[in-house]
C-alpha cells in the first residue's frame, strides 16, 4: 500500500479546489519513490534535509528551501532522518502563470504562514477567505525567487550511497578513503566520479552539505560557535571563512540579518554556492 501524503482522490476529482495542503510530522523515513501527477506540487521538509529527484535534477535541500515541481515531471524524495514537512498541491489550470521547470525555491515568511494555514482546510468547497489565502499563496510561489541552493547528488549507486550517508550525517568526519571501502569503490574512482557527477571535488562536496546544514541551523538561532562544532569544523574561524567565501557574508551577520526581518525571504540576502 502507497504511503500517499494525501489521497489522490482529494486532488485528482473534477471538483477538487485548486490548492490542497498538508503538514505531517514523522518518527520514520520518508522515501518517495519517483512519480507524476497533473497537479503541480511545492514541498519542504520544517527540519534535516531532503534529497529531491526532480526530472534531470537531483538536490539536497535545506529546511529554510522549497522545492516547486511543474505538473507531469517526475519527481521523488528522501528524507534524511524522520520526515516532518509540508506539501502543497496546485491544480494544472492554476499552474499555467506558475514556472515550467523545477526550482528549489527561496521561501517568505508570508508563504510559511499561509501554507500552515491551508493545511488544516477540509476537503470540499472553499470559504471566500480560503479562496483569497490561495490566491495569496500563488502569488507568492510566483515571486518567490529561485535559487542554485540545491546540491547535485551523484547518480553512480556507489556515490549516491557515500552522499546520502553523509546527508544524514554531515559531522562525520571520516577520511575518503574509509568511505570508498565503506561503498565498495576505489578511491581513485570516487575522486574522479564525483566531480564529474556534481561538478564538485569530494571534499568541496562534504563542505557544501555542511554549509546546508549550518544556514538550517542558523536559522534556528543556534549561536555560530555551537553550528561551527555541531558540523563538523575543527574551529570556529574555519567554518566562518568558508561561509563568506561561498556565501559573501559572515554567519553572524547572516543570522541577524534574519533576526531583524521576518516578512523577508529566509536567504534573500544569500548569494548562489560558488564553485
Amino acid at each position: 500500500m502507497k504511503d500517499y501524503l494525501i489521497s489522490p482522490d482529494c486532488i485528482s476529482h473534477p471538483d477538487s479546489p485548486v490548492l490542497s495542503a498538508v503538514f505531517q510530522q514523522s518518527d520514520r523515513i520518508r522515501n518517495t519513490p519517483d512519480h507524476q501527477h497533473e497537479h503541480g506540487q511545492i514541498f519542504g521538509s520544517t527540519a534535516g534535509l531532503l534529497s529531491v529527484d526532480a526530472g534531470h535534477h537531483r538536490w539536497v535541500v535545506p529546511a529554510t528551501h522549497a522545492v516547486w515541481i511543474p505538473p507531469g515531471m517526475y519527481h521523488g524524495l528522501l528524507s534524511h532522518g524522520p520526515y516532518s514537512g509540508w506539501s502543497v498541491w496546485v491544480s494544472a489550470t492554476a499552474c499555467e502563470t506558475l514556472p515550467t521547470n523545477a526550482q528549489v525555491l527561496s521561501v517568505s515568511a508570508l508563504l510559511r504562514e499561509a501554507v500552515l494555514r491551508a493545511t488544516s482546510w477540509r476537503d470540499g468547497s472553499r470559504s471566500a477567505a480560503q479562496n483569497h489565502l490561495t490566491e495569496v499563496i500563488l502569488e507568492e510561489i510566483r515571486a518567490a525567487r529561485p535559487v542554485p541552493l540545491g546540491l547535485p547528488m551523484p547518480q553512480d549507486p556507489r556515490l549516491l550511497k557515500i552522499a546520502r550517508a553523509l546527508s544524514e550525517h554531515p559531522n562525520d568526519c571520516s577520511p575518503m578513503g574509509s568511505w570508498a571501502k565503506w561503498a565498495g569503490v576505489a578511491p581513485r574512482t570516487l575522486s574522479r566520479r564525483f566531480v564529474i557527477e556534481t561538478g564538485f571535488r569530494f571534499s568541496e562536496w562534504r563542505q557544501r552539505v555542511r554549509l546546508l546544514q549550518a544556514l538550517e541551523l542558523l536559522a534556528a538561532g543556534q549561536s555560530v560557535t555551537n553550528v561551527a562544532l555541531g558540523s563538523g569544523y575543527e574551529n570556529v574561524s574555519a567554518f566562518i571563512t568558508l561561509f563568506r567565501q561561498v556565501f559573501g557574508m559572515t554567519p553572524g551577520r547572516y543570522a541577524h540579518s534574519i533576526a531583524l526581518s521576518s516578512d523577508k525571504p529566509a536567504f534573500s540576502a544569500l548569494g548562489s554556492l560558488k564553485s
